[in-house]
């Protein structure tokens, strides 16, 4: 189930901010399917890394207790207008996602 990624960066006096929004279905492993009562099987985000110029400022390692469509937000400093950010995860089941934008 790969999502997209949705990234707004923008810098200011030196301090670039770096905000996202992830498509995932994030399940804990602990619900069950409504219909048949059976578990539905855990899927979740488990590394987040945050890139700027190919230097990692940014890494997160989660686990089933974060929520769907996951919102994260982080700042770094340095990054100049035009710049790239990149950010990228990979979930539990080896799936991975990655975008870009560029620092305002």
């Amino acid at each position: 189930m790969a999502g997209n990624i949705k990234i707004r960066a923008k810098t200011s006096n030196g301090v670039t901010t770096v905000k996202s929004l992830m498509s995932h279905e994030m399940e804990t492993g602990l619900r069950k399917d409504k219909k048949t009562g059976e578990p539905i099987p855990a899927h979740f985000i488990q590394e987040v890394t945050a890139k700027w110029k190919d230097q990692v400022v940014m890494t997160a390692f989660w686990s089933g207790g974060v929520s769907k469509n996951p919102y994260l937000s982080f700042k770094f400093n340095g990054g100049e207008k035009g710049d790239t950010v990149e950010i990228s995860w990979v979930d539990n089941q080896g799936q991975s996602e990655s975008g870009t934008a560029e620092i305002s």
